[in-house]
């Protein structure tokens, strides 16, 4: 399983959560049919804004879904930068 380090996790003015990989471009994540996208601007993947699941569940929901599409694990590292996360779902996120 090849790995890609996450350069920055965001929940952005539209509510969504954005995980910006650092490598690879995942275009093509639609096709999985699990809500998840990529922006070919911004070079993200991203969740709907949360409805019944958690930010933390929509983070797990990506990660598994590149794992198992992609074969593909995001790590998060120390130079991940947060932005409009706050400490508690930071903490989830690194504890998960």
């Amino acid at each position: 399983m090849k790995s890609n380090n996450i350069i920055k996790v965001e929940i952005d003015s539209l509510d969504r959560l954005c995980i910006y990989p650092e490598k690879e471009k995942f275009t093509l994540i639609w096709r999985s049919a699990t809500e998840i996208h990529w922006d070919d601007k911004g070079l993200f993947l991203y969740s709907p804004k949360p409805r019944k699941w958690s930010y933390l569940d929509w983070y797990r929901q990506i990660t598994s879904i590149i794992r198992t599409e992609y074969n593909c694990q995001l790590l998060i590292t120390e130079g991940t930068i947060w932005t409009n996360i706050c400490n508690n779902l930071q903490k989830q996120i690194l504890e998960s």
